[in-house]
């Protein structure tokens, strides 16, 4: 496969997944958008494309705002040109839509408890979280496989999640929307072929990032109870590592190798949707 002189968007392009992504494109020659809310960010990891001596365009922008990335849309068009990949990579989670209990305890409909469970949680807050992941990733598709359908051929790799598979506990609003992502994915899959587009989705398990730390540690620096849990139900018993994704996402990407692949959500979780933890 040849990728040299393509466009591809990398949405969310500044986090820890998805810069080794743009890293891993420039590699192959293309030119590389990243989109996110925060300009610093996205230019620390455009400086690292550019030092591979490729193309790089950042753009502030909010993936669930269709004016605005249609904004940013023309202003792509006007400096680089159609896009033919895209990476939907933007996406997250807000602490309060996340409880602190596993399920119903009593106590939880009385005023003054001190746990968040489901009863407490803000629904305008839950509807965010579905937006900037369902939608952030429905309205860029929208967007730019308009570019692929004229340039004939194009991929899309979408980011689901393991909620994708079975939805883990405290997460509603994230699980909800990770499932409709993948939902999404085979739908556009099965629209978009007749048009030479391929779109598949990747779903990381448990990855260490930026926020991993405050999540996942204890003050003191030892695994917090949650972490513990997670590490026993991932078979190989550590934290995926952002590269680890690159060889998975490459293949989707790939016309020659992956050509005949779409409308799939590929796992990769150190084994984590094997073990049923008994």
């Amino acid at each position: 496969m040849s990728n040299k002189g393509k466009i591809a968007v990398i949405t969310g392009g500044g986090g820890t997944l998805c810069g080794p992504v743009a890293l891993d494109l420039a590699k192959q020659g293309c030119r590389i958008v990243l989109i996110g809310r925060r300009l610093e960010v996205l230019e620390k990891r455009a400086s690292e494309v550019r030092a591979l001596g490729a193309e790089c365009l950042c753009i502030s922008a909010d993936v669930k705002d269709e004016a605005r990335m249609l904004e940013v849309h023309e202003e792509i068009l006007s400096r680089l040109g159609k896009v033919s990949i895209l990476v939907n990579g933007a996406g997250g989670n807000q602490m309060d839509v996340v409880a602190n209990v596993n399920e119903y305890t009593p106590g939880e409909l009385e005023p003054g408890h001190d746990f968040r469970g489901w009863f407490d949680l803000k629904m305008d807050r839950f509807l965010d979280v579905v937006n900037v992941n369902l939608m952030g990733t429905v309205i860029p598709s929208h967007i730019f496989s308009r570019d692929m359908v004229e340039l004939g051929g194009g991929s899309i790799v979408n980011f689901a999640s393991m909620n994708t598979y079975r939805p883990l506990s405290r997460v509603p609003a994230y699980a909800a929307a990770k499932a409709a992502v993948s939902n999404f994915t085979q739908w556009l899959a099965a629209y978009l072929a007749p048009a030479g587009i391929r779109v598949n989705a990747v779903a990381p398990g448990f990855f260490w990032n930026e926020r991993s730390p405050k999540l996942m540690l204890k003050e003191d620096g030892t695994p917090s109870e949650r972490a513990e849990h997670i590490l026993y139900h991932t078979p190989m018993h550590r934290w995926g590592q952002a590269g680890e994704l690159l060889g998975c996402i490459h293949w989707l990407l790939d016309d020659d190798q992956a050509g005949f692949v779409t409308g799939i959500t590929v796992p990769v979780d150190g084994g984590f949707l094997s073990n049923a933890g008994l």
